[in-house]
């Protein structure tokens, strides 16, 4: 079972948003009433791993694709490579500069 760590990581807003899942993604936020679809615009569900491992629009920072069963263990991996980090900040800030999304997250300003 995964455990929380008290101790300060060096993350800047485009890691959080990726490992965190919670962000610009189309299928996170059709969860909620803030998008109509979960798809991308190349019509494929738009999840973190679609846009960092088989989306057109993000070719320039793809990474292999993981196996189902080895998501997790994926993700650590990325996690602490910069070069894969440097490559999900690309992919966080391309979505955010070229997808409408509502105010709040494009401008990172709280919603009320």
């Amino acid at each position: 079972m995964p455990s929380v760590s008290l101790c300060p990581t060096n993350w800047i807003r485009e890691d959080v948003i990726f490992f965190s899942q919670h962000g610009p993604f189309p299928a996170y936020l059709r969860r909620f009433p803030l998008s109509d679809s979960d798809y991308c615009s190349c019509g494929a569900i738009g999840t973190e791993f679609h846009y960092a491992t088989e989306c057109i629009l993000t070719v320039s920072w793809h990474m292999r694709k993981p196996v189902p069963n080895f998501e997790p263990e994926w993700l650590k991996r990325v996690a602490n490579n910069l070069v894969s980090r440097l490559k999900i900040r690309g992919i966080i800030k391309f979505i955010s500069e070229n997808r409408s999304f509502p105010a709040s997250l494009a401008l990172n300003i709280p919603a009320s």
